[in-house]
């Protein structure tokens, strides 16, 4: 089977892909730990779109209300 190799994401070594490798993607709990910290402090950002509530649909209601 021939050996696959990926970048690690935080530092960008080599990193083999195998299921003995429990840090993967990463190369290391050090770097698996620092995106994780990097995500937290929210230094990296999913980008969304902003919705106007005016663009809700008046037949649908955005909250249930209690009966």
């Amino acid at each position: 089977m021939a050996l696959k190799l990926v970048a690690c994401p935080q530092c960008g070594d080599s990193v083999e892909w195998k299921p003995e490798n429990r840090f993967r993607p990463f190369c290391s709990e050090r770097c698996k730990l620092m995106d994780l910290g990097a995500w937290a402090t929210e230094r990296y950002r999913v980008p969304v779109a902003e919705s106007d509530e005016s663009e809700i649909p008046a037949d649908e209601d955005p909250a249930p209300r209690p009966n």
